[in-house]
């Protein structure tokens, strides 16, 4: 049963293999609470109470908010897909009451501090070009890590100045390459068909060994490539990286249309939250503006 609804998000929705794993383990963790075995699958289990009752144990087993609901909406979507399937007749999730989350601001670096890392010059053998293409190419275009491991060479227009991206649910988006991001990909790639074969169906990030990067990779590589450099303290991540080109746009007058086009958001309330992180220039607009900032008061 479970197997079944995992195949059809994988066939029919195409979700990346990654939310797969996770919607999988999720549901089965509820079967294994209910009873105590994760083979026992009945539809009997799936009810208000049960439901209720794996909340409040995750809950007092220090899972957060945030967790807890992501579990809750891969057993909606479960149970959803059992109700169209006639297996269930009402979506029991519905009648739970989810756990009121604290919203959480996206961190994002300083501009002075990715001027810092791009200031330093870079190493002309293959490693040292790829390692800083792949961080000027997340933070330049915003782009998912997923996004970025998948590129192929032929998804560098080069006519055209910009990115083809495959996105959550194959939706596909263009991304402009700018002037500086060009050159660091001409540097690489030049380096890149020196080692191994360069077509266009190539990957365009590979290994040192000339394979497709996967996810923990480019995780590694942006952790390595930041360390050190002033201004990237805390957590060092692909995602950051993207929050931070975001913010940065914002403060430097991108509308918010414009950014959801970038980042392939499906709405523009996920662009939204980049509002708030733009507290300097909120603070530059309101002291210019501001009858007694201006007067000195």
């Amino acid at each position: 049963m479970v197997e079944g609804f995992i195949e059809y998000l994988k066939v029919q929705k195409r979700y990346s293999p990654r939310t797969l794993t996770l919607y999988e383990g999720y549901i089965k963790e509820f079967f294994a609470f209910a009873s105590g075995d994760t083979g026992n699958q009945s539809t009997g289990m799936l009810i208000p109470n049960l439901i209720r009752g794996f909340v409040a144990s995750g809950l007092e087993s220090g899972i957060s908010s945030r967790t807890m609901n992501l579990k809750l909406s891969a057993l909606s979507s479960f149970c959803d897909y059992l109700v169209r399937n006639g297996e269930l007749g009402t979506n029991p999730v519905k009648r739970i009451h989810r756990p009121k989350q604290s919203k959480k601001l996206p961190q994002f670096y300083t501009e002075r501090a990715v001027e810092n890392y791009f200031s330093h010059e870079v190493d002309d053998d293959f490693r040292s070009l790829r390692d800083r293409t792949i961080v000027a190419t997340l933070y330049n275009t915003g782009m998912r890590r997923a996004e970025l491991a998948g590129l192929k060479i032929s998804d560098w227009d080069r006519g055209r100045s910009l990115f083809r991206v495959t996105g959550k649910g194959d939706k596909q988006r263009e991304i402009p390459v700018t002037g500086s991001l060009r050159e660091e990909l001409e540097r690489y790639l030049a380096s890149y068909s020196e080692l191994f074969l360069s077509t266009p169906s190539s990957p365009l990030f590979v290994t040192d060994f000339g394979k497709p990067l996967y996810l923990s990779f480019v995780n590694n590589t942006v952790k390595r490539e930041l360390t050190g450099v002033e201004g990237f303290s805390g957590k060092r991540s692909p995602h950051l990286l993207r929050h931070s080109i975001a913010t940065h746009l914002l403060n430097n007058g991108a509308d918010l249309n414009s950014i959801k086009e970038v980042l392939g958001h499906s709405s523009l309330a996920a662009t939204q939250v980049y509002t708030h992180n733009s507290f300097e220039q909120l603070k530059k607009v309101f002291l210019t503006a501001h009858p007694r900032a201006k007067k000195g008061g």
